[in-house]
């Protein structure tokens, strides 16, 4: 052919130049991208049997109470959705949607939380409240109440100011004529909030300055604050985010409409790629004013949970999504990554943990639903991370940082003792699944100087997790040392997995003091391990045909050639978990089958503690 010695950019353009019959090749309009890995998820698990994202440590912002709204929001109410993340002078930004018990049922409002290190999260604050119609103007015929639905929360002027946004309309449908206006405040250092005002008023309909709520933007006598909002409205790319609500009858959009909760990145050839709910994508030439006709890339198994896609750190490119064609069964949380935008590769884990749904309500899918990143231009936390939020079945919020660049494998052997980290700080290389009830935290040694991971477990319902990824081995010698207070009242189990998160070596501290270890399928109880007191197992581990394992504690040895509970041709995991291994729920679980609260689950239970340390690994070659 006659590009065959162009280059790829130059090709690239040639083939967009060529009639639509002739170009249809991944990178075109035709296909903007393609996902080429090989693996993809066993629906029956939540992990999917796929490898993790290395280092993604996931920390629980909000964990919703009825009973005792004081220990949350002060609200109590348990549908929570729609997360948006912000990054601005120093402090991370959380906004999501609130509802008392059902999507898309009155009244909504619209939350904060805020951290200074995305591990320590405010008590959220109300700041779109539940909206009230000024005297004498009714509710449109066919609907019962007002709501919020936004799939955007943030803009960071160019004059650093930082705006919130939020969109009243109409239980139960928002969009188009059931709307009413997307409003915005200004978020202000000191943590204050400015006026509440309307930046636009959905074009299907006749609401206005005269028949709403608050003011229009323009009243403002703030000029920054008003030429804020007017270089927001200006931004074709973050305003493409408001269209699921309000299509622009008055001609404030070009192009056609996509699809659902816009994202995008810019490829490094300056074209961009927009991306849509049930995997939907296009590609504009022109800054996001025009995209080409979208078109679902066959190889994104998706519904209809939100897709986030960003370029990274290391100038490569993210697509963060729940790889399943079921809307109720929103798990697991995965990642695919990209050297140019185009080819996809590598699905791993972000997040493949399913806690019990404690709450029933209308459309509360099961596991980490909508996804999103921080928009570009909202803010750019320290360090190489990527950051997401989103909510767990559509009840608590939660944040994951996931390292940049994304591994899943590790070289080499392992040795860890934590003393080089700071109390309560970030904890590399280990995956970390912390619920405000069972956080995970490294903290000073109670016994030995030094620091220690520290796993503990008040949650009813859910539990405390941490997981070291090692050189993925046959033949391997593990270890770690464990210390257990006099004052715990739980459980922790200790397994060694494989990549696809079988678990042929199981261990477990038992609520009574008993350490107990699996000969094959058989639960062996060693007796009482001896409380506030550091103890060391080791394990001599030999998978494949007819694995086995030799087992150490105190360097005493306890059993030789111990079957392995389940055959594996290699592991790579160690993983601590302060709780029962859990299946439930799965994808035959009813989602929409209206149930009571689980009982106690807006109470601590007795406190559950341990700690770990001198963690290794080192593989025999």
């Amino acid at each position: 052919m006659i590009t065959r010695n162009l280059c790829f950019y130059c090709r690239l353009f040639f083939f967009f130049s060529l009639p639509l019959t002739v170009c249809s090749q991944t990178g075109s309009i035709h296909e903007p991208v393609r996902y080429i890995g090989g693996n993809s998820i066993d629906p029956d698990l939540h992990e999917g049997r796929l490898r993790y994202a290395i280092g993604v440590d996931s920390r629980q912002t909000l964990r919703v109470n009825r009973t005792h709204p004081q220990k949350a929001d002060d609200h109590g109410w348990t549908y929570n959705h729609a997360s948006n993340l912000a990054y601005w002078k120093g402090t991370f930004y959380q906004q999501y949607l609130s509802n008392p018990v059902d999507e898309h049922i009155a009244p909504g409002q619209t939350l904060m939380i805020t951290s200074k290190d995305g591990r320590k999260w405010s008590k959220p604050e109300v700041i779109f409240p539940p909206y009230v119609p000024p005297a004498g103007v009714k509710i449109p015929e066919g609907y019962d109440g007002y709501m919020m639905h936004q799939r955007m929360g943030f803009y960071v002027s160019k004059s650093n100011k930082l705006l919130t946004l939020a969109f009243y309309g109409h239980t139960e449908d928002p969009f188009e004529k059931g709307g009413i206006g997307r409003v915005v405040r200004e978020v202000k250092e000191d943590g204050s909030y400015g006026p509440i005002y309307f930046i636009r008023y959905n074009s299907h309909t006749q609401w206005n300055e005269t028949n709403t709520s608050y003011p229009f933007y323009k009243t403002s006598k703030d000029k920054a604050f008003v030429a804020a909002c007017e270089e927001l409205l200006a931004n074709t790319l973050i305003t493409l985010q408001w269209r699921d609500e309000d299509n622009g009858l008055d001609g404030f959009y070009t192009g056609k409409r996509g699809g659902e909760a816009f994202s995008y990145y810019s490829r490094k050839d300056g074209a961009i790629v927009g991306f849509w709910k049930r995997s939907a994508t296009a590609l504009s030439t022109d800054g996001g004013k025009h995209f080409s006709t979208p078109v679902k890339a066959e190889t994104l198994t998706m519904a209809g949970g939100k897709i986030w896609a960003q370029q990274t750190e290391d100038n490569r490119y993210a697509l963060i999504y729940n790889p399943i064609k079921i809307d109720e069964y929103r798990y697991p949380l995965i990642v695919v990554s990209s050297d140019d935008g185009i080819i996809f590769d590598d699905m791993v884990l972000v997040q493949g943990e399913v806690p019990p749904r404690r709450f029933y309500g209308r459309w509360k899918d099961f596991g980490p639903c909508y996804v999103r990143g921080i928009v570009e231009g909202n803010g750019n936390p320290p360090g190489e991370d990527m950051w997401l939020t989103y909510s767990m079945n559509k009840e608590d919020m939660w944040v994951s940082k996931v390292p940049i660049p994304i591994r899943y494998a590790v070289n080499g052997p392992v040795k860890e003792d934590f003393n080089q980290l700071s109390e309560n700080g970030a904890i590399p290389n280990w995956n970390i699944y912390s619920p405000r009830w069972a956080p995970v935290n490294v903290v000073k040694s109670p016994v030995n100087s030094g620091m220690a991971l520290q796993l503990s477990d008040e949650d009813p319902y859910d539990y405390a997790r941490a997981i070291r990824v090692f050189e993925n081995s046959q033949n391997i010698e593990i270890g770690w040392d464990f210390m257990v207070p006099e004052i715990n009242k739980g459980l922790m189990e200790m397994e060694i997995t494989d990549q696809f998160g079988n678990r042929p070596i199981r261990l477990k501290l038992t609520e009574l003091g008993d350490l107990i270890y699996h000969d094959g399928h058989k639960e062996v109880n060693l007796g009482q391990f001896g409380y506030n007191k550091w103890h060391s197992l080791k394990l001599d581990l030999h998978a494949g045909i007819n694995g086995f394992y030799d087992l150490y504690w105190n360097d005493n040895v306890v059993a030789k050639k111990l079957p392995l509970t389940v055959a594996v041709k290699s592991v790579e995991r160690i993983s601590f978990r302060t709780g029962a291994y859990r299946d439930l729920p799965n994808r035959k679980t009813p989602n929409e089958d209206p149930e009571p609260p689980l009982p106690g689950s807006d109470t601590k239970v007795a406190l559950g503690i341990f700690y770990i340390d001198n963690v290794f690994a080192f593989p025999k070659r």
